[in-house]
């Protein structure tokens, strides 16, 4: 084993810090332990429906304060990617205030005349005329992309279909797979990087979910930590091809490193 420095810090949310807005244990002291320690990090997620403003708000009724601009999500990363490839362009846009402002900030124009983008995001009203707006618009010529991949959302209720489902949806009606920007693509990583000033080989992620936050930070060179307190079982880890650098039960289980910025790996 070889002892690694780990500087900056990259953590998922829900599943890792917080469970139906309750903070996980170790989740605040965590957090309190990067600040002290002067280290870099962003939350990740790839919710992509409230700002980092909203995001800060419902962290912090749960006891976790993490200050907005330490916050990356889908709609982000959606936004840098079309403004760096098109900058100044347009975008039909399905989704809500988190990634249209993100959007509007980046510099784009929301439009349903023809534009560069049709992306979908996230919302709890998809609508059949929107659906069919975005459809015909790729049909015409518009790239098709999406915030993230994930099929399914969690909510008190249970569970509710999210933007991949919509995404199967139109993309069987058009013939036309979108790019899906969100985790696990590693540009989720490399421009939260890129926000904090990292260094891939001084970097570490957390998550919950060996299909999403693992496999994109093995992808992007980073070093992983699985918690236990998500989707992925223990049991299901030997199921993957790949294997974080460590399973752990908690977040609580990381404060030691987070304090003392090394780890043996």
């Amino acid at each position: 084993m070889a002892v690694k420095t780990i500087e900056t810090w990259l953590t998922d949310m829900d599943g890792v810090l917080v469970h139906e807005n309750t903070a996980l244990p170790g989740a605040a002291e965590f957090i309190e332990t990067l600040k002290q320690n002067n280290r870099r990090f962003l939350v990740l997620t790839n919710n992509p429906i409230y700002t980092p403003r909203d995001l800060s708000a419902r962290l912090g009724r749960s006891g976790i304060d993490v200050p907005e601009e330490n916050i990356w999500t889908s709609a982000l990363a959606t936004a840098d990617f079309c403004a760096r490839t098109i900058p100044g362009g347009s975008a039909y846009v399905i989704g809500e205030a988190g990634l249209t402002t993100a959007l509007h900030e980046a510099g784009y124009i929301l439009s349903d005349q023809d534009p560069d983008y049709v992306i979908l995001g996230e919302t709890r009203t998809y609508s059949f005329e929107s659906i069919t707006t975005a459809i015909r618009l790729i049909l015409g010529g518009a790239r098709f992309i999406c915030t993230n991949p994930d099929a399914t959302g969690p909510s008190d209720s249970g569970i509710l279909p999210a933007a991949g489902s919509v995404a199967a949806l139109v993309t069987r009606a058009t013939n036309r797979e979108p790019y899906f920007v969100g985790k696990p693509n590693p540009i989720m990583f490399r421009t939260a990087l890129n926000r904090v000033g990292g260094h891939s080989e001084t970097t570490a992620m957390i998550g919950d979910r060996m299909d999403t936050d693992v496999v994109a930070g093995v992808e992007a060179g980073l070093n992983t930590f699985l918690v236990l307190t998500g989707i992925t079982h223990r049991k299901e880890v030997e199921t993957f091809p790949f294997r974080p650098d460590q399973v752990v039960d908690s977040i609580q289980d990381l404060i030691p490193i987070a304090e003392t910025g090394e780890v043996e790996l």
